[in-house]
C-alpha cells in the first residue's frame, strides 16, 4: 500500500509558476511510474504527466509539454511538477498518482491516487 499526499496548490496569476510536491509513505517509490493528472470542473480525469523509476524518461500531456516539468527524488519518496507559464486553462484540482506500468496515460492503471490539490490561474 502506498499512501500519497499532495501538496502546493493554489492561487496564481497567468504566467506565474507553482510547484507541487507528492510525498508517499507506505512502500518506497522507486517501485511505482509516477504520474500526475488533473480534473477539471465538468470534465473528465486527464493525464498530464509521468516519470519512470529512476527518472530516467518522462511523458508529457502537449498541453504542457513544454511548460511543466515531472521530476522525482527517491531518496526523498518524493514527486515534483513544476508548472511554469501558466494558463487560466490549467485550472484544475490536481492528483497525483502510482503505478508499475510504463507508458500509460489511462487512469484505470494507476493503482494509488493522492488527494488532490486545487490550482487557480487567473486571468
Amino acid at each position: 500500500q502506498v499512501h500519497l499526499v499532495v501538496s502546493g496548490g493554489g492561487l496564481v496569476q497567468a504566467g506565474g509558476s507553482l510547484r507541487l510536491s507528492c510525498a508517499a509513505s507506505g512502500r518506497t517509490l522507486s517501485n511505482y511510474v509516477m504520474g500526475w493528472f488533473r480534473q477539471a470542473p465538468g470534465k473528465e480525469r486527464a493525464f498530464v504527466a509521468s516519470i519512470t523509476w529512476s527518472g530516467g524518461s518522462t511523458a508529457y500531456a502537449d498541453s504542457v509539454k513544454g511548460r511543466f516539468t515531472i521530476s522525482r527524488d527517491n531518496n526523498k519518496n518524493t514527486v515534483y511538477l513544476q508548472m511554469n507559464s501558466l494558463k487560466p486553462e490549467d485550472t484544475a484540482v490536481y492528483y497525483c498518482a502510482a503505478t508499475t506500468f510504463w507508458n500509460t496515460r489511462g487512469t484505470n492503471d494507476y493503482n494509488y491516487w493522492g488527494q488532490g490539490t486545487q490550482v487557480t490561474v487567473s486571468s
